[in-house]
């Protein structure tokens, strides 16, 4: 039988952790570059979403990245959550038997190994077969120890539903959502309740990232303007493709162009007006 996991234990551990969540939050928006931001993106797919001003694309492009990056940040906070609780409901434990696998636990006999990810659409073919790559190296160490007993492969999904009859893969499980959470707490209502501890403060957070989101999207339009805008402050769609799909050696020289006209101006040296050396302090 698990081990009955209390509400306080769940609001805990949310509180100590989520801050590291708003906290890489904010890294990914402040270590921003555009450059680096418009290289990654399709300039034919912006200009036939009919983007018309330096603000709109700035926007379009920043609330992309972030869209990406906090969906990566979360499924970490969530993947830690999963294995806190598990151990708290079954002493399971994290990363052990090989790569690939994030948790791992014994319940009624069998050895199961887990895979977290945040949500059921979460890799390609490719992908997807690495997983099964991780499951069978892992069942192959595992029985190195001359160990005979059962094991499960389970590919876990914090958020999501899935029809029972999809749940079965052959190789491994597939469960989400409420499925997940209670299979490795054995509680069919902690899905619900790790919701509201997650939740606490957002208000005065989200607040304070989205006045420093208006600092970098301001400046990121500043610096648009200065690089891939005509004196009328209209888009030049030609420099955005060369910046994203030229080729690499022009590419490369228009960045280095960009950064130039931006760099500040500074004052000579004592020697380039031609007196001597400075004097000591």
């Amino acid at each position: 039988m698990p081990k009955l996991i209390q509400q306080a234990v769940v609001i805990r551990y949310v509180r100590e952790k989520i801050p590291d969540f708003h906290e890489a939050r904010l890294r990914s928006l402040l270590s921003l570059k555009l450059h680096v931001v418009l290289a990654r993106k399709n300039p034919y797919l912006l200009k036939a979403k009919g983007i018309v001003t330096p603000r709109d694309l700035v926007q379009s492009i920043i609330d992309a990245h972030l869209s990406s990056q906090e969906e990566t940040i979360l499924g970490n906070f969530l993947e830690g959550l999963a294995i806190f609780l598990c151990q708290q409901a079954y002493g399971g434990w994290g990363k052990a038997t090989a790569e690939g696998i994030d948790l791992e636990f014994e319940k009624a006999g069998v050895r199961y190994l887990v895979a977290i990810k945040s949500g059921p659409n979460w890799g390609n073919s490719s992908q997807i077969k690495r997983m099964r790559d991780s499951f069978r190296q892992a069942v192959r160490i595992y029985r190195q120890g001359a160990n005979s007993g059962q094991i499960v492969c389970v590919n876990g999904c914090c958020y999501g539903k899935l029809g029972s009859a999809s749940e079965d893969r052959g190789d491994y499980l597939k469960l989400c959502g409420q499925r997940f959470w209670e299979f490795i707490t054995g509680d069919p209502e902690i899905y619900k309740r790790i919701i509201e501890p997650i939740g606490e403060k957002s208000r005065e957070r989200s607040d304070a990232f989205l006045c420093q989101c208006e600092k970098v999207v301001d400046s990121f339009i500043e610096e648009f303007r200065s690089q891939f805008c005509d004196p009328s402050n209209n888009i030049d769609w030609g420099k955005m493709v060369e910046v994203t799909s030229g080729k690499p050696d022009e590419s490369a020289k228009r960045a280095a162009d960009g950064k130039a006209r931006r760099r500040p101006k500074l004052s000579p040296s004592p020697q380039a007006r031609g007196g001597g050396p400075p004097s000591p302090e």
